[in-house]
């Protein structure tokens, strides 16, 4: 099945871009968000209570996982793409005209819980559907650069609504953005979606064989070795990028005592080179093989985050940038290879569940709580070097599995 044309490349990855776009820009504009559904009494309450609805989409990604996990096992992969999509891009147009605390009452902050839960859903199907989609499509010496293309659409989607929420602030005074500017991004978002829909009237899917059993079931009863595979592959994955990417930039803050935007903007420039380490290194691995390229990355970030944290601990934003970019060309040529290696290693009739299942736990629960953890191990140990022990625990993790790995991938 090589049918990996330029359509059928932008159809997976629009809704990876919507997806991600659309958290990025609810974390950039939460204080707004807040002030907006929460009642006025308290600044810090209602930042808290925005953050809170911001978690309840991440809850929400296995519950997600499992539905289009189904849809996509019984149904066929296009079918899941389609929803998943429409479940993102529908309720982002809701939250841009939602009637305020000032209008509705509390209904507006229950209505905005249950857009961010039915957001939740789509992003637990829409990553793992459409890496599998475009992996199964692709001819066998670029599956790892198509898989590796939708880890891009979702860096991109990050990096588009962190543009995006930095523009508004520019031509915006805090005082407009507060009062309805906060929404203009999230209007944008349909037109993502929009776009998302057209092209995907052309994707081609095989219907699968009818099944007794719902996938979920059968992957609990006959493949629950796998779906540990899949979350042991997926930890460094978690770990790393949350630590990395979203961690590190109040690390910098924090324990080398750079400013908020010197912080961000060193992030944002790796996130930049991210997307370009993983396109070559999918490349690549096409070549030398997707498991190799996993056993050797996993065992580099092993032997080098620590002592990539402690060239950042020099309060010099040149050794800072260094030792971020060390990271990234790391985790990054882990990343190339992972989509391709976790799809072609799972039974085709229950790959949408169990990966889908396993991916979005994993991510949830290890990479969700990273963060938390790093604060927590620093603040108890005063050490600015232990938030990389989580990474080596994370790769050790990594590195057992795939050395339990039997899987004859190349």
């Amino acid at each position: 099945m090589a049918s990996t044309n330029k359509k059928t490349i932008a159809s997976a990855l629009i809704g990876n871009v919507l997806e991600w776009y659309d958290f990025a820009i609810y974390g950039y504009f939460a204080s707004a968000i807040g002030l907006a559904f929460f009642p006025k009494s308290d600044p810090t309450a209602q930042l808290l209570m925005a953050f809170s609805i911001f978690a309840v989409g991440y809850l929400m990604r296995p519950i997600g996982a499992i539905i289009f996990g189904h849809v996509g096992d019984k149904y066929g992969k296009k079918v899941a793409l389609n929803l998943s999509v429409a479940a993102m891009a529908i309720p982002t147009f809701f939250v841009s005209i939602l009637p305020d605390y000032n209008a509705w009452g509390v209904w507006a902050a229950y209505t905005l819980v249950l857009l961010r839960m039915i957001q939740g859903l789509s992003v637990g199907g829409e990553f793992t559907t459409s890496i599998i989609y475009l992996v199964s499509h692709a001819p066998k010496n670029k599956q790892s650069l198509m898989g590796a293309t939708i880890t891009c659409g979702a860096i991109g989607g990050i990096l588009l609504g962190s543009f995006t929420g930095d523009l508004m602030n520019h031509l915006m005074s805090e005082e407009t953005i507060n009062a309805w500017g906060w929404r203009v991004p999230f209007l944008f978002g349909l037109v993502i979606g929009i776009v998302g829909l057209f092209l995907r009237r052309h994707l081609v899917d095989e219907v699968p064989a009818p099944t007794l059993k719902p996938p979920v079931v059968v992957v609990f009863q006959k493949h629950l070795p796998l779906l540990f595979n899949i979350s042991g592959l997926v930890f460094l994955n978690a770990v790393g990028f949350y630590l990395i990417f979203v961690y590190l930039v109040t690390w910098f803050e924090v324990a080398e005592k750079f400013t908020p935007s010197l912080a961000l903007n060193i992030n944002s420039i790796s996130m930049v080179i991210l997307i370009g380490v993983v396109l070559l290194s999918g490349y690549f691995t096409d070549k030398v093989g997707k498991k190799l390229m996993l056993k050797i990355t996993s065992i580099l970030m092993l032997l080098f985050v620590v002592p990539l944290f402690y060239l950042m601990n020099h309060h010099d934003v040149n050794l800072a940038f260094l030792g971020q970019l060390g990271l990234t060309i790391i985790l990054g040529s882990y990343l190339a290879p992972l989509n391709a290696f976790m799809v072609l290693s799972i039974p085709e009739a229950v790959r949408c569940t169990t990966i889908g299942l396993g991916y979005n736990l994993t991510l949830g629960i290890a990479g969700g709580l990273s963060p938390l953890a790093a604060t927590w191990i620093f603040e108890k140990t005063g050490n600015p070097i232990s938030p990389s022990y989580l990474i080596v625990v994370a790769s050790m993790i990594t590195i057992f599995t795939l050395y339990k790995n039997k899987s004859n991938i190349d």
